[in-house]
């Protein structure tokens, strides 16, 4: 489970638990800094909170024991805005498609919490 934490009011401090895969580990912001994107490494998924509506916008199935710490957000020039993760014990990067409000990006939408590219990368493991 994900408990999103509502600060507006530190004195009468609103929670919200939502569903998610086992085994959730770490994670970091989308570009947009909308979305909380989160590792369930033993699940090989990555669960993106929507922090406007307090749900759960997705739940992405990954490589192997995805393992981002924060992750790494970009704009790739084929996919748009994708948010990244490495994998423990595997050499390969998976590029998650993320969404955007900006109209720019709006061509990508087929595309968003959907793993777009897995690129090789020398030597396995992301510690």
């Amino acid at each position: 489970q994900i408990m999103l934490v509502d600060y507006t009011d530190i004195k009468n401090l609103k929670t919200t638990t939502i569903e998610s895969a086992k085994f959730l580990h770490d994670g970091g912001w989308d570009m947009s800094k909308r979305y909380f994107m989160v590792a369930a490494n033993a699940s090989n998924k990555v669960a993106a909170v929507d922090t406007k509506t307090g749900k759960l916008a997705a739940l992405v199935d990954t490589a192997k024991i995805p393992h981002p710490g924060r992750g790494a957000n970009f704009v790739h020039p084929q996919f748009g805005p994708v948010w990244s993760t490495g994998h423990l014990g595997d050499a390969v990067v998976s590029l998650i498609s993320t969404p955007s409000d900006d109209a720019k990006f709006s061509k990508y939408k087929a595309n968003n919490w959907k793993v777009v590219q897995e690129p090789k990368m020398p030597g396995a493991g992301n510690l």
